[in-house]
């Protein structure tokens, strides 16, 4: 291919070009007032690095101001039916007791995530802790005083109950508050550290207590909440939530609605509150006994069961966020989903009774780190505005799906046995799995992906980025 070219121009053709060209325009200079000293030039914004997880003192102070008051709690849990059994040896109102503390907290926690909503949410933690702090205390007093009628007992459960379901919403929605983005699946993941350690720390403390004395169990969960308020009292970070818009409304029920608007969030929460019924800690735990008795177990043994099933859920805290961090989202939602069906028709058909125990571990296995991924996804989803309120729907929703899985499994064993009930639990965690293999699913973006793609009181756009090209995922507002 040729490229034309233009001859040169002659010597005196340049000369007039020259000439005629016009002399570059001269700015003006600008005249310096008297006085007025020169502007220095802005230096370059550079971006500092996120500092890590365990630096963010803020965050962790809240942890460890959570971590005291879940064991608080776990080490009074215990001593309410040793209590009950001890002074009035009736099982019965011990089990009304503890379903009527798991109602309370149940119904309490949607209340509780519309004030952690409207209200600074540090306030609220430390309202809730010092009214623990109260009526354990005084609750320990009576007890030492020879006081401990079943009404009295009742009462203080109760109350502690409500305190709970009004402060956990609140403690998941402040984080959001304290962490960045890109640190909200690793924030989560640490939290359910927390919570098993105290799972499996608090009753132990709590029933070496309750032998010295029937007394020291509640005085010492008094003492803990105690530390747990002074520690929020270290969050620097101010914890008052989005003020209201002229005409905007936070109706308590805006978080069902935002829950069932958003696609993601909505199929999760469906499996997981199908899951929840399947194998609540209670239900299982109750099933195994039942089991481990039926087929001639001593009861020393049968502990030894139950303690081989706990730590599953145990390690699982410990590995949520190596394994967050490197396994796909959708690949680790399907797996748990999943893993519920087979492991129910193994428990079915596994004779002994140590392999019962392994099976079950390896399902409580995954609670801790889907638990710190789905509430992951709602805190990038959700914005701070509304994270109360949805996080309470949330816990309602998924607590009390568990006394209908107890009640059914309950039934089912006195009426067919062991077998049929590890069948129904199959057939359920099943049903619960299917929505997992839904495309929004399978698609799944990390959760940093989804920044605040919903909005209160407002039609949201489920927009995040999949696989290594930006799509869109729509939010359905119908």
């Amino acid at each position: 291919m040729t490229v034309s070219q233009t001859p040169p121009d002659s010597a005196a053709d340049e000369e007039r070009k020259e000439e005629e060209r016009p002399e570059p325009r001269k700015e003006p200079e600008l005249r310096k007032e008297p006085g007025q000293t020169e502007k220095p030039e802005q230096p370059e914004t550079v971006e500092t690095p996120e500092k890590p997880l365990l630096n963010n003192l803020d965050f962790q102070a809240l942890w460890t101001s959570e971590a005291f008051a879940a064991l608080a709690k776990e080490t009074a849990e215990v001593a309410y039916p040793l209590l009950i059994l001890s002074s009035t040896g009736s099982a019965f109102y011990a089990g009304a007791v503890g379903s009527a503390q798991l109602i309370t907290a149940s119904l309490l926690s949607i209340p509780g995530g519309t004030l952690a909503d409207r209200m600074d949410r540090r306030l609220l933690m430390i309202i809730c802790n010092v009214v623990r702090v109260v009526l354990l205390g005084l609750f320990g007093a009576l007890i030492l005083a020879g006081q401990t009628h079943p009404a009295l007992i009742f009462t203080v459960a109760v109350g502690s109950a409500a305190c709970l379901g009004i402060s956990n919403p609140t403690g998941l929605a402040a984080i959001k508050q304290l962490v960045p983005p890109s640190q909200l699946t690793q924030a989560t993941a640490q939290n359910q550290i927390r919570y098993f350690a105290a799972t499996m720390g608090g009753p132990p403390v709590g029933g070496t207590l309750f032998g010295v004395a029937r007394a020291f169990p509640f005085l010492s969960a008094a003492v803990g909440f105690l530390v747990s308020t002074v520690l929020l009292l270290f969050i620097r970070k101010p914890m008052k939530v989005e003020q209201l818009a002229p005409g905007e409304k936070r109706n308590t029920a805006e978080g069902f609605r935002i829950l069932a608007r958003q696609p993601v969030l909505r199929l999760l929460i469906v499996w997981i509150m199908g899951s929840n019924m399947a194998f609540t800690h209670s239900g299982v735990f109750l099933a195994l006994i039942a089991t481990a008795e039926s087929r001639g177990a001593s009861a020393s043994f049968t502990g030894m069961l139950l303690s081989i099933a706990g730590v599953g859920g145990l390690v699982g805290s410990l590995i949520a966020g190596p394994v967050i961090k490197r396994v796909a989202p959708s690949k680790l939602f399907l797996t748990a989903a999943w893993i519920g069906p087979v492991a129910a028709v193994l428990l079915a058909n596994v004779s002994g009774l140590v392999p019962l125990g392994v099976i079950v571990a390896c399902v409580f296995l995954r609670g801790p780190i889907t638990s710190a991924l789905f509430l992951a996804y709602l805190a990038a989803m959700v914005p701070d505005k509304a994270q109360g309120r949805v996080l309470g729907a949330v816990m309602f929703m998924s607590m009390i799906a568990a006394p209908v899985g107890v009640f059914a499994i309950g039934t089912i064993f006195d009426q067919a046995g062991p077998v049929w009930v590890f069948t129904v639990m199959a057939v359920v965690s099943g049903l619960a799995a299917l929505p997992t293999l839904s495309p929004r699913i399978r698609n799944l973006a990390p959760p940093e992906t989804y920044a605040d793609t919903v909005s209160a009181d407002a039609t949201p756009a489920d927009k995040a980025s999949t696989d290594k090209a930006s799509a869109d995922n729509e939010g359905e507002t119908r």
